[in-house]
């Protein structure tokens, strides 16, 4: 892929978005590959995997399919539809509508065509129904923390925009992935002919919580770069507090304020600290009334995310280890 050449109209016009299909397609490349990036991850990947193989067993067409179509080097355009944060049916809509040409073409320049799949018909309604299976028994019933975990991370994005701007924002995003400047996003290291973005083209910015991303257009007018969430956002286990920070604010006050270096709501708090609804509420309340956090609303969801003041404090009983990053939320 090389890199992107955007003018300013289209990076003006460019946005976040929450795809509910890209984070059931990312999962669907965690249990191809069983990858997982963090404990979180490997226990989801332990409970899931067993049922995803018994279920690719009971459909080895749609087997040969999903290996075929998730090539080393890329993965078959017709599986990638550009998210533009419509409805998960509604996203799915384009690959089920995808002709049988279009998809063996596309399996082809991904990898192979299996002979299997030469005469078989429906092969865009199959990929949907394996991808509806995975969304009800992998993804949906975690969907609400799924959703947070992305919310807050677009507001980390949206914040480094506006401090750092678009080097800031996009740098890191995947590997290989940089700001060049004059208008040049370097997507990976691969040589490959760069991509014209200018005018009205759509540019969409997808985090999905799995450790995959990919990048993906339909035309002119729809480009989309789907990435990985930021790390600690994902990670159950992140935040150890210091115990100079524990003795002076208890474990748990101090463990709430470590988690929240990076903005994160009360449900996602509750997941990484095993606290109720109400004990979460009551730290908050009290780090708020100490002016070490503050709360902003993003969407449907309240975030929270240190100051300044709490940036110093988690600081200095750190050794100095990490610094502050300045007022406001993330």
């Amino acid at each position: 892929m090389g890199w992107w050449r955007i003018d300013t109209d289209a990076l003006a016009d460019s946005r976040f978005v929450v795809s509910a299909l890209a984070e059931t397609t990312a999962a669907v490349m965690a249990l191809h590959w069983q990858t997982a990036a963090h404990p979180a991850e490997r226990a989801w990947l332990a409970a899931q995997l067993p049922r995803y193989r018994a279920h690719m067993a009971s459909e080895p067409l749609t087997g040969e399919l999903v290996r075929a179509a998730l090539g080393r080097l890329w993965t078959a355009d017709f599986l990638t539809p550009p998210p533009d944060g419509r409805s998960f049916e509604e996203e799915l809509e384009s690959i089920r509508a995808t002709p049988d040409a279009v998809v063996r073409t596309n399996l082809r320049a991904a990898s192979r065509l299996p002979e299997a799949l030469e005469r078989v018909r429906g092969l865009g309604p199959r990929t949907a129904e394996l991808l509806e299976w995975v969304w009800a028994e992998a993804v949906r019933p975690d969907w609400e923390r799924r959703r947070r975990v992305v919310e807050a991370d677009i507001l980390v994005r949206t914040r480094e925009l506006s401090l750092g701007g678009w080097a800031a924002a996009l740098s890191g995003m995947r590997p290989g992935m940089a700001w060049l400047g004059e208008g040049r996003l370097r997507i990976n290291l691969q040589q490959r002919p760069p991509r014209e973005l200018s005018g009205e083209a759509g540019l969409v910015f997808v985090p999905v919580t799995p450790r995959h991303g990919w990048v993906s257009w339909r035309g002119a007018h729809r480009n989309a770069l789907v990435y990985p969430c930021e790390g600690q956002l994902t990670q159950s286990g992140a935040g150890a507090a210091p115990q100079a920070l524990v003795r002076l604010l208890g474990p748990v006050r101090a463990r709430v304020l470590v988690l929240l270096e990076s903005p994160k709501s009360t449900t996602q708090l509750v997941a990484l600290t095993g606290l109720s609804l109400g004990a979460v509420a009551g730290q908050l309340k009290v780090l708020l009334a100490a002016g070490l956090i503050l709360r902003r609303r993003t969407g449907r969801t309240v975030l929270y995310g240190r100051v300044a003041a709490g940036d110093v404090l988690v600081s200095a009983a750190t050794g100095g280890q990490e610094g502050p990053r300045g007022e406001g939320a993330r």
